[in-house]
Parts: structure tokens; sequence; C-alpha cells
């Protein structure tokens, strides 16, 4: 995890409010080097998950297996109005985890 957080020139992962199931691609090299971007982002990706739907989460194999950092993040920000199932491994390394909303 980054000491100091970074101001990243990325784009946002999403600028609408998805209306059916969705990936959000944390696995960029800014994703990469800094965890507590990955989790904001994360966030923001349930934020914009319409009810009903699920959006896969799809994190940097630099930060390791999401219940290490991510499963709290979700927990905190969202409690029970949110589930969440860990998906798998990628190829890559990255990790995939569905949010249920």
């Amino acid at each position: 995890m980054s000491a100091e957080p970074h101001d990243h020139d990325a784009e946002p992962v999403t600028d609408h409010v998805h209306e059916n199931s969705w990936s959000a691609n944390l696995e960029k090299p800014e994703h990469g080097d800094d965890r507590d971007f990955v989790l904001r982002q994360a966030i923001e990706a349930v934020e914009h998950t319409a009810d009903g739907n699920h959006v896969n989460l799809v994190t940097h194999e630099n930060h390791g297996h999401p219940e290490t950092y991510l499963f709290d993040a979700l927990d905190e920000a969202f409690g029970d109005s949110v589930d969440w199932e860990y998906v798998q491994q990628c190829g890559c390394g990255g990790h995939v985890t569905r949010v249920h909303v």
C-alpha cells in the first residue's frame, strides 16, 4: 500500500451507472502501484452498478488476494447492502471478485 495518495491521470473506472452486469478493470499499471487507488475505484464501480446487477472487480496481482484488503473495504463502504464472492485468479495473476448490488 502506498504511503501517501497519488493523483492519477487515469480515466475513471466508469462514467455512468451500469444497468447491466459489467467488469471494472483495476489491473492497469497505475493500479499496481497504489492499493488505495484500487480501493477508491472499486468502491466507485460498485456505486455505479444498478440494483439487481453485479460488477466484476478485476484487481491487480501486486496486491495479492482481495480477502486481505478489498473485502473489508467493501464491508465498510456498503455493509449488508451488497454481497461479494471471490471468483478466481486470472491467468495474468490478477483476481476477480464479483459484487452483487
